[in-house]
């Protein structure tokens, strides 16, 4: 396929540029970077040189310690989060990097990383709070589509034999999920929901009459932008899929609006 041909050339020009980093079997699986530099995450150099973000094409990478990466380097993820390709222009020439990828990401709620739990205190003053917050501004928050606290876990749930859906379940269910995608954009230029821009998200989202007014609140009062709004159908849509559901229904929809940002 196409995309598989754009990754071997990614891959291929990385690796000619940096021959001591060749390895085989590379596959844009999933990149684990805590605290990388914005040349290292997003590319460029002297001649300008794919990033993590493009090494992670159609593929997924995974920054922990959110929180502790510089504001500036958040900052580049802004273009490639919207359009999936990053721009660099150096002195010695601009070049285009193909960059959809799977952002996950991590990080404490604070500083010391206590804030909310029910059983240490937090020793952060409110000003380490808010410096703490402000590295995430507003545009790059609005860009995740999924935001979820994860809470302490306690002895007995952790003790517990009783277990959950397994991953191979998961898997199965993201497959069929992904072939129902594959269908119906088998006439379109994309692969996948998250690549639908507006006019094709107002094609294949159709909300009936009660989603259509559950919407319509959440946007009046969770003062949501244009941008969260197109991002919220797709989502309902992919939840939809997971379903396998020919049509987005009210509880497919509720479940993508409660991973919005909470106010703090």
């Amino acid at each position: 396929m196409q995309y598989n041909n754009t990754i071997s050339y990614i891959i291929k020009y990385f690796f000619v540029l940096n021959p001591s980093n060749w390895y085989s079997n590379f596959k844009p699986n999933c990149l684990s970077i805590v605290r990388a530099t914005g040349v290292a995450l997003v590319g460029g150099g002297t001649w300008p040189r794919p990033g993590e973000i493009s090494l992670s094409h159609r593929g997924v990478l995974f920054l922990d310690e959110f929180g502790e990466f510089s504001r500036s380097v958040l900052e580049n993820l802004r273009q490639p989060l919207e359009d999936g390709v990053i721009n660099i222009s150096r002195a010695a020439g601009s070049l285009s990097f193909p960059a959809k990828f799977v952002l996950v990401a991590a990080m404490n709620p604070c500083p010391c990383g206590f804030l909310s739990d029910q059983q240490r205190p937090c020793v952060c003053s409110p000003s380490q709070i808010i410096n703490y917050r402000k590295k995430i501004s507003g545009p790059i928050i609005d860009r995740i589509d999924m935001h979820i606290e994860v809470p302490r876990i306690n002895f007995e749930k952790l003790s517990a034999k009783q277990s959950g859906e397994t991953s191979k379940s998961i898997k199965k269910r993201v497959q069929r999920a992904r072939e129902i995608q594959r269908k119906r954009f088998k006439e379109e230029s994309i692969l996948t929901n998250s690549e639908m821009i507006s006019e094709a998200v107002k094609k294949y989202c159709y909300l009936n009459d009660s989603s259509q007014k559950i919407l319509k609140t959440a946007v009046e009062q969770m003062h949501l932008s244009a941008r969260s709004y197109f991002r919220i159908l797709k989502l309902s849509r992919t939840i939809a899929d997971l379903d396998e559901a020919d049509k987005i229904d009210d509880i497919h929809l509720a479940e993508a609006l409660q991973y919005r940002p909470k106010e703090n």
